[in-house]
């Protein structure tokens, strides 16, 4: 038997997750149509939610975003991850190797949650990405890290339709099996602007948890060519591999 949800933590953890996912501030119509709460109730939480300042609001009270407590606890999060410091590190070395932009997450359920980023030095513009979702079919690090389940897992786990994110991205269930299992067999994956256009991505799975559940990647100008790629994904795969090492070696799980 699944655990019940007590009905107002689920609706105040849902409404925060919008408010999260949202570029812009929402008004509590739009919040009412993306939730399905009843109106009463919601605005009965989004002015608790405001006074503790998880939520933000106009002198109107007419439009919602996220608050700096939430911030808060995103950011305790990452302090109280033994991995990460030892992830800067790794990044860092990767940055300086290979001159491009790398990246660290982990799965969150058919999602990827980014953790951690070094940008590219020469980058013409920075788009921050640590506290990132993205669905995990659309990303090499969410591949990579699907790959590590079943396909039964992954039909269970990705909601269907698969959400487009550019016209490269992989939205037959089919297909994406597909490429996992080319994942597997090769131990990392590659995505040419599925989720960005203009961007390629590599990515391999830090293995120090079974199955892993994180992963580092490599963005780069789709434009590069095949020795450029292979240069880059030799360099992610031994510096993740060195990273595994460590982490098990330092006992963190």
């Amino acid at each position: 038997m699944e655990p019940q949800l007590v009905k107002s933590a689920e609706r105040t953890v849902r409404i925060l997750e919008a408010l999260a996912d949202s570029h812009h501030s929402m008004t509590l119509s739009e919040l009412q149509q993306r939730t399905g709460f009843p109106r009463s109730s919601l605005h009965a939480l989004m002015r608790t939610l405001v006074e503790l300042n998880w939520v933000e609001t106009d002198a109107a009270r007419s439009a919602f975003g996220i608050g700096p407590h939430a911030l808060l606890t995103g950011t305790a999060y990452l302090d109280k991850d033994p991995a990460l410091p030892f992830v800067q590190e790794t990044l860092e070395d990767l940055r300086d190797e290979i001159g491009q932009t790398v990246h660290f997450a982990r799965r969150d359920g058919a999602h990827v949650l980014y953790l951690a980023t070094r940008e590219s030095r020469d980058a013409d513009h920075v788009i921050p990405r640590v506290g990132r979702r993205l669905p995990a079919h659309v990303t090499a690090l969410g591949q990579v890290l699907l790959a590590q389940l079943t396909d039964d897992e992954v039909v269970t786990l990705v909601p269907e339709p698969l959400v487009a994110l550019t016209p490269h991205t992989i939205t037959d269930m089919t297909k994406l099996t597909g490429e996992l299992d080319q994942v597997r067999t090769r131990g990392w994956s590659y995505e040419r602007e599925q989720g960005t256009p203009g961007v390629a991505c590599v990515a391999v799975a830090v293995d120090y948890r079974i199955p892993a559940t994180d992963a580092i990647s490599c963005s780069m100008p789709a434009e590069l060519g095949p020795a450029d790629v292979e240069q880059i994904t030799e360099a992610v795969i031994r510096h993740t591999r060195k990273l595994a090492a460590t982490l098990r070696r330092e006992g963190i799980r």
